[in-house]
């Protein structure tokens, strides 16, 4: 969301308002994609594995694995923004309402504000279903909706201090956009939360769930457009990769929307903390004497049995210590990285291109293909769609690992790295 404007700034407001759509569009699909395919998994209990364990059972252990990695690795990255934001909405503060005095030494050290959001953060990691997070998320779409007012009203009423406008392009491909492009897929990575959505919905039909899909996605397109058109309309090609940073911390109003964000974060935390516990507890769970040879093929008896299995496990939630023990883990192993690491952008962008594409792109293509293609009265176009989905996620891939590398490699010649 911060990084947009100059996304839009890489390829010019036209361009770069079509990617970002494109890439909403895209995301709609994969998530339509895994709510149909959760339709065959065991009832009110989809996952990955248990998709998996219907397509491609030999590999389910090592998907989830995958997500896990990826959650956690995105949740890392949450925590060290919240060390890195709170002092300078501390200080910022501190400015304005207490002039020419400086805050104690404990108010802007992240580590010791790290620790005190431990208070917060923890009784939301132990929530069992995302449905307890619901009055946290009230609070961060508000946040969200005071970043927006933030970029316009800055737009129509400048504040003092700011930089300079640059020039202003509808058209105009700069080698940045190499860059910002991956920003701009990863954006609306959400696929690790849709299948607890449809396990907890009350209605969850095909009509609802494309619903769901239809205004999460759409929201976050709106919200994006506006930000990445106001923000890069405020500094043309003067923006930078973080666009409340090019607004005067200074001013109260900015201040309130760093703190905004960081109130965003901090309840995004447990969103991540959610699936990949899930996703933990099918890894351990994993028995490979129980995965069948081939899917619906002449293992038929040993597949049933194996479907039973997993329909066994899947029929209760973890136990109790399972349960504490993973969340326990996931969090003070979190908590313990974020406390003496201060910058993991280059880890978290091969965790990104390879996490987020493999859960957004290549699985929904690949679980739909495999579960529908022969399916007799399946749409034929759909399943094509979903295989060209699978093929542009391995795309992707490869492409940003690639750029990724390129950057380790030549590290001046890069600009931001998608997450």
């Amino acid at each position: 969301m911060l990084t947009f404007p100059l996304a839009l700034a890489s390829a010019g407001i036209i361009p770069g308002m079509l990617t970002c759509v494109f890439s909403g569009v895209v995301a709609a699909f994969g998530l339509y994609l895994l709510s149909v395919c959760a339709r065959n998994a065991p009832h009110r209990r989809a996952s990955f594995f248990a998709v998996a364990h219907l397509t491609y059972p030999r590999a389910a252990v090592f998907f989830d694995a995958a997500i896990a990695i990826k959650c956690f690795g995105v949740s890392i990255s949450y925590l060290i923004i919240i060390k890195s934001l709170v002092p300078s909405v501390v200080a910022s503060l501190y400015h304005d309402l207490a002039p020419g005095r400086s805050p104690p030494e404990w108010a802007i050290n992240g580590r010791i504000w790290l620790l005190l959001l431990i208070i917060v953060l923890v009784p939301l990691c132990f929530m069992r279903h995302l449905h307890s997070l619901r009055h946290t998320s009230y609070i961060a779409l508000f946040s969200v909706i005071y970043l927006v007012l933030v970029v316009i009203v800055c737009y129509f009423v400048p504040l003092e201090g700011m930089p300079p406008r640059g020039e202003v392009h509808l058209i105009k491909f700069t080698p940045n956009f190499v860059s910002t492009f991956p920003i701009q897929v990863f954006a609306f990575t959400c696929a690790q939360n849709i299948f607890p959505i449809f396990n907890e919905v009350k209605t969850n039909s095909q009509a609802r769930m494309n619903t769901i899909i239809g205004s999460a996605i759409g929201g976050a397109t709106l919200v994006y457009e506006v930000i990445a058109v106001f923000g890069y309309l405020t500094f043309g090609t003067n923006v930078g990769a973080n666009i409340i940073a090019m607004y005067p911390s200074t001013s109260l109003f900015v201040a309130v929307g760093q703190l905004a964000i960081a109130i965003l974060v901090l309840f995004s935390y447990p969103l991540q903390v959610h699936p990949c516990r899930n996703c933990l507890d099918k890894v351990f769970h994993f028995n490979p004497a129980a995965v069948p040879g081939k899917l619906g093929g002449a293992d038929g008896d040993d597949h049933a049995a194996s479907c039973e299995d997993d329909e066994d496990h899947t029929a209760g939630e973890m136990t109790s210590f399972k349960f504490l023990a993973l969340t326990t883990v996931i969090v003070t192993g979190g908590f313990s990285i974020a406390y003496f690491v201060d910058d993991l952008q280059m880890v978290l962008s091969f965790v990104g291109s390879t996490g987020s594409t493999t859960i957004s792109f290549i699985l929904p293509g690949l679980f739909y293909w495999q579960m529908f293609r022969n399916e007799p009265g399946a749409n034929r176009g759909v399943a094509r769609a979903a295989l060209a989905l699978a093929i542009y996620g391995g795309c992707i891939l490869v492409f940003c690992l690639s750029f990724n590398i390129y950057q380790v490699l030549y590290p001046s010649a890069g600009g931001p790295a998608g997450h």
